[in-house]
């Protein structure tokens, strides 16, 4: 049974402030893959690590140079069909909230799982962020 929409709307709503488009259906999720250019694909959560750590990193990060085209978000344990397609396109890796991916043209190339995100500051995620931006998302490519 999915989480309490009131409950979960703080929630939800940290991402979207810092302009995270929020991807509610499988078909939604298909189609932002599908949309070219750089995207980070947060997997959004209740959790303490979601709160304190995944969601500030993904807000710091964007004071990088390079930054992706587009930050996409699904909430796990509301956005249930979403969530599912989501995570197929994390080819390779465990289901796991929260998590943070980075897709360029449509392909995988970047990704932090829970136990990469559960116990560190935001700041040092931040960093892991910045440089997988650099790296896939350099102005003018």
């Amino acid at each position: 049974m999915p989480y309490n929409p009131e409950v979960v709307k703080p929630m939800r709503e940290e991402l979207v402030r810092i302009g995270a488009r929020e991807l509610l259906s499988a078909a939604e999720v298909d189609s932002a893959m599908h949309e070219g250019g750089t995207a980070l694909l947060v997997v959004n959560s209740v959790c303490g690590c979601a709160a304190g750590n995944a969601r500030p990193a993904v807000a710091m990060a964007l004071g990088n140079e390079n930054v992706p085209d587009r930050i996409l978000t699904v909430f796990a344990g509301q956005d249930l069909e979403a969530t599912e397609r989501a995570r197929e396109h994390m080819t390779g890796y465990r289901p796991s909230s929260p998590s943070i991916a980075l897709f360029r043209d449509g392909e995988h190339v970047f990704m932090l799982e829970r136990h990469q995100i559960e116990g560190r500051d935001a700041t040092e995620i931040a960093v892991d962020l910045k440089k997988a931006y650099d790296e896939y998302c350099p102005r003018g490519d």
